[in-house]
């Protein structure tokens, strides 16, 4: 049987990306599309079939969400007991001491996931009328870790000869998940997401926004990030219930 076209995709970013080499001050790499390879291509399987309103475009994962469960801001809490999806998750090659892998088991909420993830389920009722209309992936599937403290390093903050090759291997991805999905709309979640979807696609058939991250270190998000994130939406166009 065929592979869902998600799934392959992915399978080839994450050879892709793993054949990549990061230098210091970056010592510990995560692949959530290799060790939860089961939950990520679970949700990409259920929730996948195209064509969407809009494609939701996240950075990449954060260690408390889609590090643990393999699902983009997945929060563990929202996407086991919400989305339905748990399964397997091993552990990745090299774990960081400080950032250790623990999948579903994981006890830290992660507060974007259950904000974004939240705000669905307080919106759309049921996981199906959501993912009717919208789909979330993130940009790139690496989580980078530096030195002792396994502080967290953004994709953009890689030097050139780094983020050049990744970016690239994203790039295609992201225009494979695109023409797959037929989103009308995609919409950065933070401004490096929105500007990456406006490079990468440019003369796409699609349109383009940007919504507040729902991440704790924004003081603006801090303020209610779910109807300042509904309001960006409205002001596109893209109407809610």
């Amino acid at each position: 049987m065929a592979l869902p076209r998600l799934v392959t995709i992915d399978r080839e970013l994450s050879d892709a990306v793993d054949r990549l080499r990061f230098a210091a001050p970056v010592t510990h790499v995560y692949n959530p599309l290799v060790y939860a390879r089961a939950p990520h291509e679970a949700y990409l399987r259920r929730y996948g079939a195209g064509p969407k309103e809009a494609l939701l475009l996240g950075m990449n994962p954060g260690p408390f969400g889609m590090a643990q469960t393999g699902v983009p801001f997945g929060e563990v809490e929202h996407v086991r007991d919400w989305l339905g999806v748990e399964a397997r998750v091993d552990k990745p090659a090299g774990e960081h001491p400080k950032r250790p892998i623990e999948g579903f088991d994981c006890a830290r909420s992660e507060v974007s996931g259950r904000r974004l993830w939240g705000w669905a389920k307080e919106r759309f009722g049921t996981p199906e009328r959501f993912f009717e209309r919208f789909f979330v992936v993130n940009y790139c599937p690496l989580v980078f870790m530096e030195g002792p403290t396994g502080k967290n390093r953004v994709p953009e903050k890689l030097p050139a000869e780094e983020r050049e090759p990744l970016f690239a291997a994203c790039d295609e991805a992201l225009r494979r998940v695109v023409e797959t999905l037929r989103p009308r709309w995609v919409l950065g979640v933070g401004a490096f997401a929105a500007k990456r979807a406006e490079e990468v696609l440019a003369g796409a058939d699609v349109r383009f926004g940007q919504i507040l991250h729902p991440s704790p270190a924004s003081p603006v998000a801090n303020r209610g990030w779910a109807p300042q994130a509904e309001a960006q939406l409205a002001a596109l166009g893209i109407a809610i219930g």
